[in-house]
């Protein structure tokens, strides 16, 4: 058996191709890997060929995909499927199985065959139905919980009675006592697999965690234990897929730990999905026969006008005790209706046992694809039928309250006016910021927001609504994706606090989010605001109706004004960017006040009264010092050249640069009490000799030989203004040379007492 090198890269740049091209175009890869290995393999071109080495790689790829999916499926929810759920799996099964199984077998007069295409009949794609609803933004939809919880039964399902199939298949006829025989072979198989999972695979995930042999060798055993629940099933008389897929449902978080658990699940869908199974769909491909198209063109009409006709009918008509109506039944059939990588697997293995011929598997590829393409289609004709009826029930009961990522004092703000009509949670890391949420009736989990494990404890699969609002668009842009992709939160809003504003709408798009507070909102500015009491609040009633982000931009002048939360018939929505106004909301709003009166230091005067630089392209650091010398050459009396020199000679001593982006240069001058501050942003970054980063904030100062003291207090203020989280990202994005000079203003720091004859009561200029 030899593995042709050239052969395995064709097939899998094919399949890489293929599957791109699928996912492209918002279908599973599956089906793209499918067609590459039709037009490209025997059926077709001929270019692709398969061989015994590449299918035991395909075979082996089969096995991890199944053990990842069952590591994928919580049998938990299985558990907490909701009663339509479970109807809706039931009917999504049993009508297609029983129908397509008559109409097979009345053809073939195989029981076996007409099973096989029964149970692929029956076959729902879980990974098809998320895609689509994300798409579609159905995903606070009764029918979108009800199609998750349905697909999620129904795959189980279906492995179970494919395994129970393939015991009675094996032995030619069925009699009482051969299915006496498989029954007692799969309940023997099964029990020993459900206490081995329960007692031995738990303290083999304590083992693993206790002595962490690293991610390769772990990787590597749970290998090896699907391999043995594999080789189990198959010496039950089941396929060795169903023991994979059992011991992916015993290697949880909860037996492996949960950093080991997702970092084992990443490597076995890489290699698995990215790399082996890719090659199986392919080979699939090769078996198929375009001839089924004009030998059997009515059988294969049949076929998928059945499986499709049936799938829909049986899921409305099993959904009706529910009391939720025939028209959701019928659109929730039309959802389900897509089949994916398990009715091919399926197929494949039924193929390769000579149980179906390869015009059956070819009616179940084609029936695959076409069903698998048509669900986008379908779906969202019928959500548009229920729209138009006024039927599209969003499930307020099912999800409901906020979780807002960051807990600052705007947070929080914003979290107790929610909090006045649901539930509403925070996750932060820092210790007494949850403290304080807590001290105002939240309810708060102190964490990494980029930790799926706190987010669900922080009832991210409950809740309706996911704000990011931390200092960090980095982490804002992972959390909501996070919120997404495995949480399903209907709802996001994100915080954008200026910068890359293309990149912003791009996050938006790809998630389906919307811009908190409708417009760009400095965080950093209205923390301080709000801490110091420097806002004004109100309430402004909508007297005609208009989108949130026209009604952001007429707020503003030249007071900041912030549209914190609005009020509709007794509940409280936070401002987003997708959200339509009505005549009688009342938004409630935020403005900052003129002046301020608060108690501050020399530093603040300093800064107050200096020049600020805000340089647009890449300067050399003479000509940075050029411009800076010029700016200071009056105040300190000096020649703007002989300063310029000064900085340079100072610079060549050492480097002023004190943290990464970030310089300090400073030099003596003559003369008693001078002490200036030049304050500059180069958005191209200053390149500091031996540094290698560029620096984008400088801070130059000049003093005279007296002011050493408040030369180090100038310094320990600075320092104190970096350490704040989003210094970096919140320094770039700000506007202009006062928006910069305000950022240094409202940072929090320790301020030290006013010296002898200030003014306390001094106004500093509006921040």
């Amino acid at each position: 058996m030899e593995l042709s090198l050239l052969n395995l890269l064709l097939v899998l740049v094919a399949a890489w191709l293929g599957g791109l091209l699928a996912t492209r175009l918002g279908y599973p890869s599956v089906l793209g890997e499918l067609l590459a290995g039709m037009l490209l393999g025997p059926p077709l071109l001929g270019v692709l060929h398969g061989s015994e080495a590449l299918a035991v790689v395909g075979e082996l790829g089969v096995l991890l995909m199944l053990l990842y999916i069952g590591m994928e499926i919580d049998p938990q929810e299985l558990g907490r499927a909701s009663k339509g759920g479970v109807l809706a799996a039931l009917g999504g099964f049993i009508t297609p199985f029983v129908a397509c199984y008559l109409l097979i077998y009345s053809v073939t007069g195989s029981a076996y065959a007409a099973m096989f295409v029964g149970v692929a009949a029956g076959v729902t794609s879980l990974a098809t139905k998320s895609r689509i609803l994300v798409d579609l933004q159905l995903l606070d939809t009764r029918i979108a919980h009800v199609m998750m919880a349905g697909a999620l039964i129904t795959d189980t399902l279906s492995l179970l009675i494919f395994a129970g199939v393939i015991g009675v298949a094996q032995f030619g006829s069925v009699s009482m006592v051969q299915l006496s025989v498989v029954g007692l072979k799969a309940l023997a198989f099964f029990s020993v697999a459900a206490l081995a999972g329960l007692k031995l695979i738990p303290r083999f995930g304590a083992w693993l965690q206790r002595y962490a042999p690293g991610r390769t060798v772990s990787f590597l055993l749970i290998v090896v234990l699907a391999l043995l629940y594999a080789e189990g099933a198959e010496l039950a008389g089941l396929h060795g897929i169903l023991g994979a897929f059992l011991a992916g449902l015993f290697l949880r978080e909860r037996t492996l730990g949960r950093t080991l658990s997702r970092d084992l699940m990443d490597l076995v869908r890489d290699v698995s999905l990215g790399f082996l199974a890719p090659v199986f769909f392919v080979m699939a491909g090769f078996e198929v026969t375009f001839e089924v198209f004009w030998e059997h063109p009515v059988l294969l009409a049949s076929v998928i006008v059945l499986a499709t006709l049936a799938k829909i009918i049986g899921t409305a008509l099993f959904y009706l005790p529910t009391g939720y109506g025939w028209r959701e039944g019928l659109v929730l059939g039309a959802g389900m209706n897509g089949r994916g990588a398990v009715e091919i697997i399926i197929a494949q293995i039924g193929l390769s046992l000579g149980i179906i011929d390869t015009t059956i598997f070819s009616i179940l590829v084609f029936m695959a694809i076409f069903t698998t393409a048509t669900v986008p289609v379908l779906l969202k004709l019928g959500v548009d039928w229920l729209k138009r009826r006024g039927e599209l029930v969003r499930s307020d009961h099912e999800r409901r309250g906020v979780l807002i990522i960051g807990a600052g004092t705007t947070a929080r703000a914003l979290g107790r006016v929610l909090a006045r009509s649901q539930p509403v949670w925070v996750v932060d890391r820092n210790p007494q910021l949850c403290a304080l949420a807590e001290k105002d009736g939240l309810q708060a989990r102190c964490g990494d927001a980029l930790d799926e494990q706190v987010l669900s404890e922080a009832q991210a699969a409950h809740v309706r609504t996911f704000i990011a609002m931390t200092g960090n668009a980095e982490v804002n842009a992972l959390a909501a994706q996070l919120a997404r992709t495995v949480f399903y939160v209907p709802e996001i809003h994100v915080l954008f606090s200026g910068g890359d504003e293309a990149e912003h709408q791009s996050l938006l798009t790809h998630l389906h989010a919307t811009t908190l507070f409708a417009g760009s909102v400095s965080l950093a500015a209205w923390d301080y605001r709000i801490e110091q009491e420097r806002i004004v609040r109100s309430k402004v009633r909508v007297e005609q109706a208009g989108s949130a982000a026209r009604f952001f931009r007429a707020l503003q002048g030249p007071r900041p004004t912030l549209p914190l939360a609005v009020l509709r018939e007794d509940q409280y929505w936070a401002v987003h960017s997708g959200l339509t106004l009505q005549p009688g909301d009342e938004v409630i709003v935020l403005q900052a006040v003129d002046v301020v009166a608060v108690p501050r230091d020399r530093f603040d005067r300093l800064v107050a009264e200096a020049s600020v630089l805000d340089l647009a392209r890449q300067l050399s650091l003479e000509e940075f010092f050029r411009k800076a010398s010029e700016a200071l050459a009056a105040r300190l009396e000096l020649d703007a050249e002989t300063l310029q020199q000064r900085f340079l000679d100072r610079e060549a001593l050492s480097s002023t640069v004190v943290f990464p982006g970030v310089a300090i240069p400073h030099v003596i001058v003559e003369g008693q009490g001078r002490f200036e501050l030049l304050v500059a942003r180069c958005r191209e970054g200053l390149q500091f000799p031996g540094q290698p980063e560029r620096v984008h904030a400088v801070f130059v100062l000049a003093r005279s030989e007296d002011e050493r003291t408040f030369h180090l207090q100038a310094l320990s203020a600075i320092a104190q203004i970096l350490q704040r989280e989003d210094f970096e990202q919140a320094w770039l994005a700000a506007a202009g040379p006062e928006a910069l000079r305000r950022l240094l203003l409202e940072s929090e720091r320790r301020r030290l007492p006013l010296p002898a004859g200030s003014e306390p009561g001094e106004a500093l200029p509006e921040a």
